[in-house]
This record gives structure tokens, C-alpha cells and sequence, in this order.
């Protein structure tokens, strides 16, 4: 054991565990699935841990994570550029994606407005957003937030800075439950969303 009291496995295991949803329990299986493993699986593993933070950078243009500059979507002129869905989180675009419902563009805000932990308007890519609406011939944004209390601040605030601006603002329609994650919506839910958004 080391000065610390822990072994190999243990410091694997608390770090496991340190992952959104992964208890400790969850996390010493996997830990032994690895041991158990070909060696071979925990070299690539390594790897890939090891390269993602070189490997993947943000957008220039949405946010989104990728491995190219701009990435994939905002480089598809099959999309609908006149339409940005704006969206707290990168993964938010992969579940929207799957729903086959949008075929516009996307922006990434990098959080929501929540003054009881520090983050405001102007922690979150607001301006970038702005910029994008008037260089870029915008006629609708549509407001992808979770139906949280933040999410909504986060769209209230963001419908009072484009109210002036000649663009539609429309919001996910109900579907989406109070309180919800777009990450853990069905692609029935998201669909019926996208199809029933409201103006605001």
C-alpha cells in the first residue's frame, strides 16, 4: 500500500467515482472489469484519456466540442443556417441529433444563469450568441433549455435581449417535463417538442 493507505485499486476506484452517476459500488466493478481485462485495453484506455483534452477543442463558431475547426455541423451547408437552437451543454446537441427533428445550427451557452452559484450572464457565451444573430442573417432562435429553474431564468433573460432584434424567439413546447434533462429525453419527447415549439 502506499503512504496513503490505498492501493492501485483503490485510487482507481475513487477516481471512477468522481464520474457524474458513477457510485462506488459502479466503480469498483469497473475497476475490475479493467484488471480483469487484456492488458491491451487498459494501454488504449489510457490513451484515449490521456489525448481527448489535445485531441478535442471547442467550435469557434457554436461551442461545441470537436475534433475539427469548426465542426461538422456548423461546416454542413445541408443545414438551415438561419435557425440556431441555443443549448446549455455540448452533449445537449448529440440527444437533439438523435431525435432527427432539427436540421439547423446550433450555439452552446456553456452553462445557465444561476446567481446562487456564481454564474451569470456574462460567465455564459451571450455575446458570441448575439454576434452570431446579427452577422449571420438569423431569423429564428430557438431556446433549448431544460424546463428548470435556471433554465428558464436563462431563456426569460435571453428572450428580453433578442426582443429587439428582427428575429422569431421560440421555446421547446411541452414534452419536456418540468424540471426534466434534455439528456435523458426519448426521441418521441424531443420530436414532439421540436414540432410544437411556442413563440415567445
Amino acid at each position: 500500500m502506499s503512504a496513503n493507505g490505498l492501493n492501485a485499486i483503490d485510487r482507481l476506484v475513487a477516481l471512477l467515482s468522481k464520474l457524474p452517476g458513477i457510485g462506488k459500488k459502479s466503480a469498483t466493478r469497473m475497476a475490475y472489469y479493467i484488471l480483469d481485462a487484456d492488458p491491451s485495453y487498459s494501454r488504449l484506455l489510457a490513451e484515449q484519456l490521456l489525448s481527448l483534452h489535445s485531441v478535442i477543442k471547442r467550435c469557434s463558431r457554436c461551442g461545441s466540442f470537436t475534433e475539427t475547426d469548426p465542426c461538422p455541423i456548423c461546416s454542413d451547408h445541408s443545414r438551415d443556417a438561419s435557425i440556431i437552437c441555443v443549448i446549455e451543454r455540448p452533449q445537449d446537441i448529440r440527444v437533439i441529433e438523435e431525435s432527427r427533428e432539427f436540421r439547423g445550427q446550433f450555439h452552446v451557452l456553456g452553462g445557465l444563469i444561476a446567481p446562487l452559484e456564481g454564474v451569470g450572464p456574462d460567465d455564459l457565451s451571450i455575446g458570441k450568441l448575439l454576434a452570431r444573430i446579427r452577422a449571420e442573417q438569423i431569423r429564428e432562435v430557438i431556446l433549448a433549455m431544460n424546463p428548470t429553474v435556471e433554465g428558464d431564468t436563462t431563456a426569460l433573460y435571453l428572450q428580453k435581449l433578442l426582443k429587439d432584434l428582427d428575429v422569431e424567439v421560440t421555446r421547446l413546447a411541452s414534452g419536456l417535463p418540468v424540471g426534466g434533462d434534455l439528456e435523458y429525453a426519448d426521441r418521441l419527447t424531443l420530436s414532439r417538442s421540436f414540432r410544437g415549439r411556442v413563440k415567445v
